[in-house]
């Protein structure tokens, strides 16, 4: 009897084609194969008949720990080769691998990453060796050009071999391997005198053949040399854990979209593995000039033939009987992209395409990478998680694929609406929110829901169900997952919070409220206390809808949370090392603001002592500006006794000489003038006091003037320092109030126009204004050399 060890890579055409001869040529009695041996029960379930690609997606929890992790299989797939083609020869067929659940796993997501890439050190040294740029690119020269050289098989056995070579392997790595060994070892013993075939990654190969092969003597494990199979270890009492098959994509697939283990451009490799090398080159090249031509980018003969010689060219001098992925997608390159690129081609590397990247590029990686999404066979059994969802959906009317309103005040509306935020907590696409309630904000009692795409959404279903059965159940766990995940980041256990309302996941309310308020404290920047604070004070007000409004333990957030935002605030200093407007701590002055305005019955702060605290930040020179500008911004809302006793005028020279603090806002802004100061300083003010700017018809807008004045006085290098954050603060304005503010300076200059024209330009105002001050520095400089035309 012999044991034929087959080293494969995962998605590997070439590997595969190996695996299919071996299966031919030895008609094994057994086939093992690298995967869940918890799943040998279920194979026939796995060859039911699915469109690949699928994966099997395995959930496990306990009390200490959560994982998931994907098995995926695709047609070109070496271990499916495997199960298929030697079942078809009628050999017993295992899965020999530890359980997804097993700690060996721990902390990956995907059973086929490549050892390889943890020991990179060797493939690096090969690369080098080989004077090429990647893995990727090494194994296409090695395997995938030629995957009939009649020398494939020792060539990869020696490229294993390297790479394992004698590096010393983690735990997880040990434990697999020893358990495959053992399944090895049963086989041998059973098969008598027919061939036994085990086909794995190639980087176990090595070491699953010294510990099958060992003498009985040398390890503790001899007890399946009998004949006896392992035994597939069991998952602790207390876990919850399952596997069930979901379908799979190219994309996920795809090396250039960033899977790890993945073979690069999935679609090429379909085409390599159904119709050879010459086929799949001249689809490859199809494809990616019917996307080109489609998007608008010219592709001409003369190119495709220059792109013809090239790849000709090319696969002559490295070595290849054609051209081959790569030498087709450099020659493409070379014709088709007329510019200098920022960076090397994505195929020189591993990792998902970098922003920025070349749109023919894009096109071509798209091309090779495909867009086949895998469909189950009907008779796929699924998780209880799936009828219930679908079961709710159909009996609310959500399942029509139309937009959805939910009234939130009606008992029907509420249910709607849990029902979608629970799929939405669970990443279950189908519907997105596109109005309704929102953090600190009035309450509003109607929220409305448009249809998405579906694209993946079955496969989101079944990996959702290992939460729970019911969808009420798998929302809390999933929300106690994030609740954890956030650890004691306060604005995202506020987000955390809202989820769990908004889904009526009650009985997680109270623990996050508790540990919100004990983060609360800790937090050191104004902005995660900010979320937190709008979080609260929003579902404290929202009494008619969530039923929480009130809440004893929502008040005590608030009130933590305004202390500890003014602790915060007065001790910001190093207005030398801005580096602009901090809009998450403006946002959280924002909220500090609502506090006061609609809840300040729950503040152990009082108003008074509030102001006090914004009156000296407006006032600290070491201040960020917009921090300044908020403070007086603040000073000017809470301040009740400015607002009863009257504030005077700009030409009111008692105010002229009050602080700043104190002053009109059309004084306080002529304080902060200079060009780099002033914009931020009313991206602040109107970040909490736009009103100050007397946009609303009926006010006198001093304000306005005063810009006005202030603008028109710059010089034109004054005003490029000054436009772009002069535009982050009127950023604050919704569309129909910048429209108002614009009116007042058409009438302040006595002239007559639309001032919606006047807000709509061209092309980029800061674009237009530096274009000018090119235009006047070229006319400066002609005249200084006297160049400049005759007058």
């Amino acid at each position: 009897m012999t044991v034929t060890y087959l080293g494969v890579r995962h998605h590997s055409p070439a590997c595969a084609r190996l695996v299919a001869r071996a299966i031919e040529e030895l008609r094994p009695a057994h086939v093992l194969v690298e995967g869940p041996s918890d799943l040998n029960g279920r194979l026939d379930e796995l060859l039911l008949g699915h469109e690949l690609p699928v994966a099997v997606f395995s959930h496990y929890r306990d009390a200490e720990r959560a994982a998931t992790s994907w098995t995926p299989l695709c047609d070109y797939s070496p271990e499916w080769i495997a199960l298929t083609r030697g079942r078809a020869a009628g050999a017993e067929v295992r899965f020999i691998d530890l359980p997804a659940w097993h700690p060996a796993f721990e902390g990956r997501a995907n059973r086929y990453a490549d050892a390889e890439a943890r020991y990179a050190d060797a493939t690096a040294r090969l690369c080098r060796r080989f004077g090429v740029d990647s893995v990727d690119a090494l194994w296409d020269r090695m395997a995938e050009a030629d995957p009939d050289a009649a020398d494939l098989t020792a060539r990869l056995e020696t490229y294993f071999d390297v790479v394992r070579g004698d590096t010393e392997t983690d735990a997880s790595d040990r434990a697999r391997e020893e358990y495959m060994a053992s399944w090895v070892r049963a086989a041998r013993a059973a098969a008598g005198d027919r061939p036994v075939l085990v086909v794995t990654g190639g980087f176990h190969r090595p070491a699953i053949r010294r510990l099958a092969e060992r003498p009985p003597t040398d390890g503790p494990d001899t007890g399946s040399r009998d004949g006896t199979w392992p035994e597939v270890p069991a998952a602790p009492e207390d876990a919850v854990t399952g596997s069930f098959l979901v379908p799979y994509s190219f994309r996920q697939l795809d090396a250039f979209a960033g899977y790890e283990s993945g073979m690069p451009s999935p679609a090429y490799h379909q085409w390599l593995w159904e119709d050879g090398r010459e086929a799949a080159g001249d689809r490859l090249v199809r494809s990616v000039v019917g996307r080109l031509r489609d998007r608008g980018h010219p592709v001409s003969t003369a190119s495709l033939v220059a792109a013809r010689t090239s790849a000709l060219a090319l696969a002559a001098l490295r070595g290849h009987p054609g051209p081959a992925r790569l030498d087709l997608l450099d020659a493409l390159a070379g014709a088709l992209v007329t510019e200098a690129l920022d960076e090397p081609l994505p195929w020189t590397r591993r990792g998902p395409l970098r922003p920025g990247s070349h749109p023919v590029v894009v096109e071509m990686v798209a091309a090779c990478g495909g867009d086949r999404v895998g469909r189950l066979h009907p008779d796929t059994p699924v998780p209880p998680l799936v009828h219930d969802v679908t079961a709710r959906l159909a009996a609310l009317g959500l399942d029509t694929g139309r937009p959805v309103t939910a009234r939130l005040t009606e008992p029907s509306g509420r249910e709607r609406s849990r029902v979608l935020h629970r799929l939405r907590v669970l990443g279950v696409p189908g519907h997105e929110r596109v109005s309704g309630p929102s953090h600190g904000t009035d309450p509003v009692v109607e929220e409305r829901w448009e249809p998405r795409p579906p694209a993946g959404r079955e496969a989101a279903l079944i990996e959702a169900g290992g939460f729970g059965a019911r969808l009420d159940e798998a929302a809390v766990v999933a929300l106690g997952d994030h609740a954890t995940a956030a650890g004691t980041d306060c604005g995202r256990l506020a987000d955390v919070l809202f989820d769990a309302v908004v889904c009526g996941a009650t009985e997680l309310a109270g623990p996050l409220i508790a540990r919100l308020r004990s983060g609360l404290g800790g937090a050191a920047r104004p902005g995660p206390l900010g979320t937190a604070l709008a979080t609260a004070l929003g579902l404290w007000r929202h009494d008619r809808v969530y039923g929480v409004a009130r809440d004893p333990l929502l008040g005590a957030v608030v009130d933590t949370a305004v202390s500890r935002v003014l602790w915060l605030v007065e001790g910001t200093g190093g207005a030398t090392a801005s580096t602009g407007p901090d809009r998450e701590r403006l946002r959280a002055l924002a909220a500090v603001r609502d506090a006061y305005l609609h809840a300040d019955t729950l503040l152990t702060v009082p108003r008074e002592a509030a102001v006090d605290v914004f009156r000296r930040v407006s006032r600290d020179a070491l201040a960020p500006p917009d921090l300044r500008g908020a403070a007086f911004g603040l000073c000017r809302v809470l301040d009740t006794a400015q607002h009863t006793a009257g504030r005077g005028t700009d030409d009111d020279p008692d105010t002229r000489r009050q602080a700043p603090e104190h002053a009109e806002p059309a004084v306080a802004v002529r304080a902060v003038s200079e060009p780099r100061v002033l914009g931020d300083w009313l991206t602040g003010l109107f970040a909490v006091a736009r009103e100050e700017l007397g946009a609303t018809p009926g006010q006198r807008g001093p304000l306005v003037a005063a810009l006005d004045e202030l603008v028109a006085a710059m010089t034109e290098t004054d005003f490029l320092v000054a436009l772009p954050s002069l535009r982050d603060a009127f950023a604050w304005f919704p569309p129909a109030e910048r429209e108002q503010i614009a009116a007042r300076l058409i009438e302040r200059r006595g002239l007559r126009g639309s001032s919606r024209a006047l807000l709509r330009t061209a092309a980029d105002p800061l674009l237009v204004a530096r274009a000018r001050e090119l235009e006047d520095h070229v006319s400066r400089t002609l005249d200084r050399f006297g160049l400049g035309a005759t007058r």
